[in-house]
């Protein structure tokens, strides 16, 4: 019997939804419950398993060879999906913006960079905390939207700025990203999507079908 893992987060994130507006642990409850969110992306990502091989790759050559560059005058993080990566944080000035972006570009397998990259003091640990928590609001809001999965996005958040990166249609985009701005504490969001047609997103559900 095959269970739609859709259809078991969208009550789960109901739960939790709930249980943080009345629980004065809300971070808490809202970060641990998108854990299980993540774990279902893992299962059912539009990706090839070589994009998502390459992708894991790619953040971690980016983590040691940016180590040299930015040192502690900066704060960079590197989210690679489908091969696109972006770029997020801040650095001391523009000559260290773009030679983050010159190394991360010499990655191998390495498409394209989307360099959001901001020119200012390293951020602070509420900063950090504050944009965690708004990622896992905006993950448990798309599970529970039922027109689109939620396992087909994926969510980064700085300075409350939210990027919304995946293998979608325009639908689907429109639709997360219309879910993101509803969300409390989100200042802006960011379309970085790879856009497919719905002929593709059915190809792909009869291939994960005959998969399993």
């Amino acid at each position: 019997m095959q269970v739609n893992a859709a259809s078991l987060l969208r009550p789960l994130s109901k739960a939790v939804l709930c249980a943080a507006l009345l629980s004065s642990l809300q971070g808490c409850v809202a970060i641990v419950a998108a854990g299980a969110v993540g774990g279902a992306v893992a299962t059912a990502d539009r990706r090839s398993l070589g994009a998502q091989t390459e992708d894991k790759a790619i953040a971690v050559k980016a983590d040691v060879n940016l180590g040299k560059i930015v040192g502690d005058a900066g704060h960079v993080n590197v989210n690679s999906y489908n091969r696109k990566v972006l770029l997020t944080g801040e650095v001391r000035d523009e000559a260290m913006k773009r030679a983050v972006e010159n190394e991360v570009r010499g990655i191998s397998n390495v498409d394209n960079v989307m360099n959001e990259l901001a020119v200012a003091g390293v951020s602070s640990y509420t900063s950090r905390s504050s944009d965690t928590l708004i990622t896992s609001k905006v993950k448990l809001s798309l599970a529970d939207k039922q027109t689109i999965k939620a396992t087909s996005f994926k969510v980064v958040t700085e300075r409350g700025n939210v990027y919304l990166m995946g293998l979608v249609t325009q639908r689907e985009g429109n639709i997360a990203a219309d879910v993101a701005k509803g969300v409390s504490g989100v200042m802006r969001v960011v379309k970085m999507f790879e856009y497919i047609s719905e002929e593709d997103v059915r190809s792909m559900q009869a291939r994960t079908a005959q998969a399993n």
